[in-house]
Parts: C-alpha cells; structure tokens; sequence
C-alpha cells in the first residue's frame, strides 16, 4: 500500500484523537515522506561512500598523470629554451671578445703612430 498525503493526514486524525495534538505531530513527522523502499540504508550510505572513494581514487591518478605530462613537458620546453640561451650566450661572448681584442689592437695602433 502506497502512502499518500490523504493516508498520512488520517493517520494524523487519528494519531492525534488518541495521543493528543503534539505526540501526533512528532509521530507523524518522525515517518519517511516517502515509502519505505525509497529510503537509504546504512548499507546504502556505505556502498555509496564505497564508489565515491574509487571514484575519487581514479579523479587523483588523473591529476597526478596529467601533473607528470605538463612537469615533462614544461622540463623539455625549458631545457631547449636553456640550449639556445646557452649558444646566444656564447656568440656574445666571441663577438664581444673579438671586438675587444679589435678595438685593443686599434689603440695600440694609434698609440704607436703618435
């Protein structure tokens, strides 16, 4: 039998002619809105809380794989970026030598013909 809100308020009716108005009150709010199947058991919660961990679980590997991909490759952009760093800084310096080493000789130059 499915209950209804007319079963419950008659309920209630009667509840209330053999309790009195708050005890039927409190009864009548103390029964599920719904029928007793549709209510979660302890053992509905744990099978719930179960599949949500797993869950979980699966959303943490997820963030850690994807962690690792963008840590590897932000590591390889910034190891190529090094390399060319690293050949700009060295023709800088064997330009910035020979333009020492040119401008030494210049004034030697000049030195030597005052």
């Amino acid at each position: 039998m499915a209950l209804d809100d007319r079963a419950r308020h008659e309920l209630f009716l009667r509840l209330e002619q053999a309790l009195g108005p708050e005890s039927a009150e409190t009864l009548v709010e103390m029964m599920p809105p719904v029928g007793w199947a549709d209510v979660a058991t302890k053992r509905d919660l744990d099978a719930l809380e179960e599949r949500m961990n797993l869950r979980f679980e699966i959303v943490d590997q997820r963030f850690d794989a994807l962690e690792h991909k963008l840590l590897a490759a932000f590591r390889g952009e910034l190891l190529a970026q090094s390399n060319i760093i690293t050949a700009q800084t060295r023709t800088l310096l064997v330009a910035n030598v020979g333009t020492i080493l040119s401008l030494a000789a210049l004034a030697f130059g000049i030195a030597k013909l005052t």
